[in-house]
């Protein structure tokens, strides 16, 4: 991996590759960031250790969790934040008034290397209020990581949540495709889109950059403009075929197509099902097999899918068959889903005892089309015969929901806790420095996640633990976990010495967001009415949030 000059350095002794996105740069940030970094370097203030977390309030799509997504990026743009004399310049020109040399100076020497950086797990399934990212450092250089940082881990998480949510109504037997690119927001949004629904529970992507950038899974086969550009089978040219194990070759493949086309058209068990196909679809069909005869899957929809597109598709998968070549299946991209897919599968099973094929009935069935959720859901309840569905549009915009609302609340400043208040409860910081424990319960499933203080005891498995809501005295409830684990790691240690977690690999986050799903109770994550998860504090956080409330709130006067 080659490095990068002007990067800090890792444990290992090299630096580490910058965001995919190379506009991702500490100028990717809202200007207010530049000019509280210019007020807090004039009242000396630049260098006051603050300790910052980053969480939402409320879960996305109307349900009851979120996937944490985009902490890699994050720590790519902490390792590699530096500014150059041009962009300084900018940033000159850009302040109101005019700027010092001694800020001028101090941006030139600005970094991450004294910031440190807690995070759960890219890949988990987080909820409200729990602090998804703990940045601590010179408030100054914190500050200019907010925007960026929350840009990076807004959409991630939502369009991460939205994949898992796709994945949860389609079950764990189907395979899903992301086919996102052409109506994503632009090419980042594109990118960003592949990367993360792979990371929701999707296995495949049509995008081939995000392929080699991120080693996702590739798929794809054919428009309906490859069908179309065919107007009949005398335009194939290259006709002969090798043999999958290459020991012959069929000198005329159209032919033998044709012929098997004929014996499907009388067959005793497919008598009357099927007339004339067209021809201009079976040349299309033809030419790709020729080009891909171990990877054939026909979009069967340009014409007719009953009366041609699905024994068109039949005729070359029979020839192929012959000659050694598996056909991988049909893709739906229109009509009624439900309908057309089960009468594609009686058809593929009738062949299949009719000419002694075995798995040919098994053959897979794609579906497309503007799929979402409630499509989804809808095929489910009808009955379908699906195998992979192609889905674009609703999931790579996240079409239900536009933002996920992540903020960015300073907690702790010079070891003094700090706290954000508002009429609107929801909007109430939870102060000071904490850790973060998720707690198991007998059946293995979590059962609640509690903040304590920094310097709290660590909750112990099989002893009695109050857990409180940290804003309505009513709610509580002593829990005696099974299993208790801490979800905030160090990821960038600065200069405090920790340890540093390893960025794990695309298919090891997908794997891990897999498994949390499973370890989540379903009415958790059900689509419908799903039952809100609880998050607490422990007893001591919450008698101090609220100590600390009343201490900052004023107090009124009545005349």
């Amino acid at each position: 991996m080659d490095a990068k000059a002007n990067g800090p350095t890792t444990n290992a002794g090299r630096v580490m590759d910058g965001p995919t996105n190379p506009m991702v740069t500490p100028l990717l940030t809202d200007l207010y960031q530049f000019t509280m970094a210019y007020a807090y370097w004039k009242a000396g203030k630049h260098t006051d250790r603050a300790v910052f977390d980053l969480y939402f309030r409320k879960n996305p799509f109307g349900g009851e969790f979120t996937v944490f997504a985009g902490l890699e990026e994050c720590i790519k743009l902490i390792a590699n934040f530096k500014l150059s004399e041009e962009e300084i310049s900018f940033i000159c020109e850009s302040l109101p008034g005019s700027c010092e040399e001694g800020f001028v100076n101090y941006l030139r020497n600005i970094d991450c290397s004294d910031v440190e950086v807690y995070a759960i797990s890219e890949g988990t399934v987080v909820f409200p209020k729990v602090p998804l990212l703990r940045v601590e450092g010179p408030v100054a250089v914190v500050q200019l990581l907010e925007t960026p940082v929350l840009n990076l881990v807004n959409f991630a998480s939502l369009v991460a949540t939205n994949a898992a949510r796709h994945r949860l109504v389609a079950g764990n037997s189907k395979m899903l495709l992301e086919f996102g690119l052409r109506r994503a927001q632009g090419p980042d949004g594109a990118i960003s889109a592949s990367k993360y629904c792979y990371i929701g529970g999707f296995d495949a992507t049509s995008n081939v950059a995000a392929g080699r950038l991120f080693g996702i899974p590739l798929r794809g086969t054919h428009s309906h403009a490859f069908v179309s550009s065919f107007m009949s089978p005398d335009e194939i040219l290259e006709r002969s075929l090798r043999s999958s194990d290459g020991l012959s070759t069929c000198e005329d493949f159209v032919n033998l197509v044709q012929s098997w086309l004929s014996k499907i058209q009388w067959s005793k068990s497919l008598s009357g099902i099927f007339g004339e196909t067209n021809q201009s679809e079976l040349a299309a069909f033809m030419s790709y097999a020729l080009a891909f005869p171990n990877n054939f899957l026909a979009l069967v929809d340009t014409y007719d899918v009953m009366r041609s597109g699905v024994p068109n598709f039949c005729a070359v998968a029979l020839a192929l068959n012959d000659l050694g070549y598996k056909a991988v299946g049909i893709r739906l991209d229109s009509g009624d889903l439900a309908y057309l897919s089960g009468e594609a599968r009686k058809i593929f099973h009738t062949i299949e005892k009719e000419f002694g094929l075995p798995g040919f009935g098994k053959t897979s069935i794609t579906a497309s089309n503007d799929l979402n959720e409630e499509t989804l859901d809808a095929l489910n309840k009808q009955g379908h015969e699906v195998d992979c569905y192609g889905i674009g549009t609703y999931l790579v915009t996240c079409y239900a929901q536009a933002a996920l609302g992540c903020v960015f609340k300073l907690v702790e400043i010079n070891n003094q806790p700090r706290i954000k208040l508002s009429e609107d409860v929801s909007k109430v910081s939870i102060p000071c420095k904490k850790r973060c424990y998720r707690l198991y319960g007998r059946e293995g499933y979590s059962l609640v996640d509690i903040l304590t203080g920094e310097s709290e005891p660590c909750p112990k498995v099989g002893e009695r633990i109050l857990c409180r809501h940290p804003f309505n005295e009513s709610k509580r409830a002593y829990v005696v976990p099974q299993r208790v684990e801490e979800l905030l790691k160090c990821y960038w240690p600065g200069k405090s010495g920790k340890v540093r977690e390893e960025l794990p690999a695309l298919k090891d986050i997908r794997d891990h967001c897999i498994k949390q799903l499973e370890q989540m109770r379903p009415d958790h994550i059900r689509r419908l009415n799903p039952t809100p998860y609880k998050v607490s504090v422990s007893a001591k956080l919450y008698d101090f949030i609220h100590f600390l409330w009343l201490n900052e709130a004023p107090v009124g006067e009545l005349q």
